[in-house]
Order: C-alpha cells, then sequence, then structure tokens
C-alpha cells in the first residue's frame, strides 16, 4: 500500500500575485520620483510676482536653463545634462521649431546670472523667428514680505 504522500503530485503553477504586487511598489516609487527629477541643473530662480502660466503636458515645450556662470543647458530626458554653446542652442532650438511650430520655449536663468546672457539668448531666438518665448520665475515668499 502506498502512502498519500506518495500520490501527491507537485504544483506547476507559478504564483505570480507576489510579482505583480512587486510590479505595482515600484510604479508607484517611479510616478512619486518622476516629477521631482524635472529640474536637472540647480537654479536660483528670481522671486517675481506674476500670474502663473499652466504647460500642458501634451504641449511641445522646451526648457533652456543658464545656470550661475552663464552656462546654457536644455531640459532632456538626460541624468547629466551637458553644457552646450549658445549656437548649438539657438540650432537645436530653431530645429525644433521648425518641425513643431506651436513649440513653446522656457528659459530658467538663474538671479546671479548676468542679465545680459538671458537677452543674449532671446535675442538669438527672435533672430531665428522663435517668438514663443517666457521666462520662468519662482513666486516670492509672502512670510518674507512682512
Amino acid at each position: 500500500m502506498s502512502s498519500p504522500v506518495a500520490k501527491r503530485r507537485p504544483v506547476a503553477e507559478i504564483n505570480v500575485v507576489p510579482y505583480i504586487d512587486v510590479m505595482l511598489v515600484l510604479l508607484i516609487i517611479f510616478m512619486v520620483t518622476a516629477p521631482m527629477l524635472v529640474q536637472t541643473v540647480p537654479v536660483n530662480l528670481p522671486d517675481v510676482d506674476s500670474k502663473p502660466t499652466e504647460i500642458d503636458p501634451d504641449d511641445s515645450t522646451i526648457i533652456i536653463t543658464v545656470n550661475e556662470r552663464g552656462l546654457y543647458f536644455i531640459e532632456r530626458d538626460e541624468a547629466d545634462p551637458t553644457a552646450m554653446m549658445l549656437r548649438d542652442v539657438l540650432d537645436y532650438a530653431g530645429k525644433v521649431v521648425a518641425e513643431v511650430p506651436q513649440t513653446r520655449l522656457m528659459i530658467r536663468g538663474d538671479e546671479a546670472v548676468p542679465y545680459g546672457k538671458v537677452v543674449e539668448l532671446m535675442g538669438g531666438l527672435q533672430a531665428q523667428g522663435i517668438n514663443n518665448v517666457g521666462l520662468i520665475t519662482e513666486a516670492p515668499d509672502p512670510q518674507a514680505r512682512r
């Protein structure tokens, strides 16, 4: 007579529930951290009391950053952005706007950058026929006024 243990067949199914749980946790982690990774070049934006502009995620927007040393960066999906020459930034912006005319260009200029660097960038964009340009600032701290 055989024992009941010998008649038992091994389960040939893979339990995927733990894998799904892990994937959902990873998805939540990426969803929470992704918005925090938008600013790749550290910049102290000037405080200006102005009306906020809504940026549509479906809209084509290029963010150009000018850091405190006057170096230009284009915000892309790169973890480590590289500094670019002004003519390279203008060439890139011109190509993108030629392909998608409704592209918006937003400039993040550090408050310590010489004013001429931002004006030089804006003048170069205008010379290329790009007029849909805006400046990114921070809202002033309401407690600082007291």
